[in-house]
């Protein structure tokens, strides 16, 4: 593996993980109605990281694919999407608490990881399936997010 592809694809990911450094869940978040099965405090960054991690390293295994096997362009340019909508949802949900807006923001992040997944598949199959624990991950936040915007109508923006 490419170490300056893993290490610039990680710096990507740096960026999405400033977001939750700068917008908390803070008391907000913790005085809204959410289901038995959130996930606990702790878990969140201990789960990030571990993904952050993986991420990279798919992408930076496909990338070293690069001029080799066609379609590299494309299922790099769809990573590129995915940690967009994954450093625009912290701020949309926890920043500007649009709990709505944070849905159709993850409704989008598990439609470009899922595509994002395929594509690397195509490539690499061990790049595509270490985007899987995200997409499972997101699967769940999704879950999350739909569960807390629904107990919480008056909460809504």
């Amino acid at each position: 593996m490419d170490l300056a592809l893993f290490f610039t694809h990680l710096a990507a990911c740096g960026a999405a993980a400033a977001t939750g450094a700068m917008f908390q869940p803070g008391e907000w978040y913790r005085s809204l109605d959410k289901p038995r099965w959130t996930p606990p405090d702790w878990l969140f960054p201990v789960a990030w990281a571990v993904l952050y991690l993986a991420m990279s390293a798919a992408a930076a295994r496909v990338g070293g694919f690069e001029g080799e096997r066609p379609g590299t362009g494309l299922a790099l340019s769809l990573w590129s999407v995915q940690i967009a909508l994954n450093t625009l949802w912290t701020p949309v949900f926890f920043g500007l608490r649009r709990m709505g807006a944070g849905l159709v923001v993850l409704g989008l992040l598990w439609l470009a990881v899922a595509a994002t997944a395929g594509a690397f598949w195509q490539i690499d199959r061990i790049a595509g399936l270490m985007m899987l624990p995200y997409l499972a991950w997101v699967t769940v936040a999704g879950a999350l997010n739909h569960a807390v915007w629904w107990r919480n109508a008056a909460a809504r923006a």
